[in-house]
């Protein structure tokens, strides 16, 4: 039995796995084949119930039948919508353009500071740096995820969002060493490479990709490496260290989905 570390914890499987197999389905995915699927990578029944239940609390997935008539659960459009936004991100990484930047300017009464609190946190999550008190930057392309994602909660009203350049006056790099902690968004993708650049060897001594074996170890790799993105926005190469592991974790990452996407999908049904 695999051991779920807090970094595989059982709600952020099921979504990996919708986002891997589950959203590909021609309908709901059944409630035995969750728990199966969840079993192969050491989620007991009990702990695919409770997630469920909280995950469908939040509105992220929602009942409904198959058509032979089995309990299962499908998408709901908010979460069609994330798991586009985080596969893009998730695509993107290790290739981060230099175009821009995205400012979020905000400003939140005081008699709504809860707003204040969630705003913060919504940017935190989408990857923004703190520029300075009320005003939040991040690389250009994330503008789009970021208008949809505010204006679903509701925070439009407080924010005001500007694309451009910085001119100065201190280097660029400079200016991202403080917006960021780089050394803390360097050490999550050390933690990746520390797990999965092993397994990604022991594939490559490997000449058979058993179905079971490759669902396991991809999606994995792929419920570790989605929420990075997030953790690093995509910073432009040149304003990183010149031994950043960005660059390898994405490497990685994309060799294990090249070798094992495909052959895990087969154990997934799709």
């Amino acid at each position: 039995m695999i051991n779920v570390s807090e970094q595989h914890a059982p709600r952020s499987l099921i979504v990996t796995l919708y986002g891997a197999y589950g959203r590909f389905l021609p309908g709901p995915m059944p409630v035995a084949e969750l728990i199966r699927l969840l079993a192969a990578v050491g989620v007991d029944a009990p702990s695919v119930r409770s997630s469920v239940s909280r995950l469908k609390r939040r509105g992220l997935l929602l009942p409904a039948r198959t058509a032979e008539g089995a309990a299962g659960y499908e998408l709901s459009a908010e979460a069609r919508q994330l798991l586009q936004d985080s596969e893009s991100r998730t695509r993107a990484a290790g290739s981060a353009e230099d175009a821009g930047w995205v400012l979020a300017v905000f400003s939140v009464p005081e008699s709504e500071r809860q707003k204040r609190h969630v705003l913060r946190s919504r940017l935190a999550a989408l990857g923004f740096g703190t520029a300075a008190p009320g005003v939040w930057v991040a690389p250009a392309r994330l503008y789009g995820e970021t208008r949809h994602v505010l204006s679903r909660l509701g925070l439009d009203p407080y924010v005001d969002l500007f694309r451009g350049d910085h001119l100065g006056f201190a280097p660029t790099a400079e200016a991202v060493a403080r917006w960021w902690d780089l050394a803390a968004i360097a050490k999550e993708h050390e933690r990746f490479l520390d797990a999965h650049a092993p397994v990604l060897r022991s594939w490559r001594r490997r000449a058979d990709t058993p179905p079971e074996d490759a669902y396991r170890d991809y999606l994995l790799a792929l419920d570790a490496f989605r929420h990075l993105p997030y953790a690093d926005p995509g910073l432009p190469a040149r304003l990183l260290p010149a031994d950043w592991p960005g660059t390898a974790s994405a490497e990685v990452f994309g060799a294990l989905r090249e070798r094992l996407r495909d052959a895990g999908a087969e154990f997934a049904g799709v």
